[in-house]
């Protein structure tokens, strides 16, 4: 669908291009989705501000997108705006102090402020090893593994409201627990400010290397997916769970439950946002059946879904 004409002309004003129609498949872990309306980039923070005002001044629905790596967009593409932070916004600052305090950009990689974190010898950040996603969305969910959660390193994070204005948001204000940040409504994480930690470089990183390298020899990340699908339920674990209930391997077109890892839904190339999300739902239906547990999605559905469920029935 064409993006509203006010939204353009607002957008035009800030001197932003818009990419109409947006492919957004290629920026996502899963591989598939449709278009959005629109996609702007911001790299910077007053960027940011004049995005979000736009959107809220002209009634549109403004989507923020970091690496797609816990998102299934809809066959049928996002409507309104996609917003992609680079830049500033995507960058570190080393605020000094002993041992300092790091301004990470919502938009930076994970993968990438570890690899910095490493060659500055910044201890603290191994929480972010392993997971493919931004800073702004580890934030947003409070994201982590087995090493910690984004909780422990954080000190505050600055966001963006809908009318444009910037805060500062403590920690103990977003109240953060498993895979929950409590975020005011319409709220766009701009950047974090995280606080490194004095443990041993050489101990902290051969911790951070092994723990990759068990991740890599029992998780299928040959093949597209957004990671563990599920959260873990209280005292067990989603993978235990999918497996117990004999739904390794179920497939549907090309979307299956992984046989290496149950808890990761895979798409062996040719699969639809239709398919995947009707085994993500045959997951959670078929492990209610049998254990009583309602399976909560780590990952987030995007964009247009009416009709979904009609797309596809066929078992392959």
């Amino acid at each position: 669908m064409p993006l509203a004409a006010p939204t353009l002309r607002a957008l035009e004003a800030l001197h932003l291009p818009v990419e109409e129609d947006a492919p957004l498949a290629s920026r996502v872990y899963w591989r598939v989705g449709g278009p959005a309306d629109g996609l702007v980039e911001a790299n910077d923070l007053p960027a940011l501000q004049g995005v979000v005002r736009a959107a809220t001044e002209t009634d549109c629905p403004l989507f923020v997108l970091g690496r797609g790596s816990n998102l299934l967009v809809s066959d049928a593409g996002v409507r309104g705006l996609v917003v992609v932070l680079g830049g500033a916004l995507a960058d570190t600052e080393d605020l000094g102090g002993d041992p300092p305090a790091i301004r990470a950009g919502a938009g930076l990689s994970l993968t990438v402020l570890l690899s910095r974190a490493q060659r500055a010898g910044w201890t603290g950040l191994e929480c972010f090893a392993g997971i493919p996603g931004t800073v702004g969305g580890a934030v947003v969910m409070n994201a982590g593994s087995q090493l910690g959660e984004t909780v422990q390193p954080l000190v505050d994070a600055d966001v963006v409201l809908p009318d444009g204005s910037v805060r500062t948001l403590s920690k103990a204000v977003l109240r953060m627990s498993y895979r929950t940040t409590h975020l005011p409504e319409g709220a766009v994480v701009a950047s974090a400010r995280l606080q490194t930690s004095s443990a041993d470089p050489d101990e902290t990183f051969s911790r951070v290397r092994a723990f990759l390298a068990r991740r890599k020899a029992t998780q299928p990340l040959t093949l597209p997916s957004c990671g563990s699908t599920f959260r873990n339920p209280p005292g067990d674990h989603a993978g235990r769970l999918i497996e117990a209930a004999g739904l390794e391997g179920y497939r549907l077109g090309d979307a299956q439950v992984s046989e290496k890892h149950a808890n990761f839904v895979v798409n062996h190339g040719a699969a639809t946002a239709a398919q995947l999300r009707r085994v993500i739902e045959h997951v959670q239906d078929t492990v209610q059946a049998r254990f009583g547990v309602r399976l909560q999605r780590e990952v987030r559905y995007a964009g247009d879904w009416a009709g979904w469920a009609q797309q596809t029935t066929e078992v392959a």
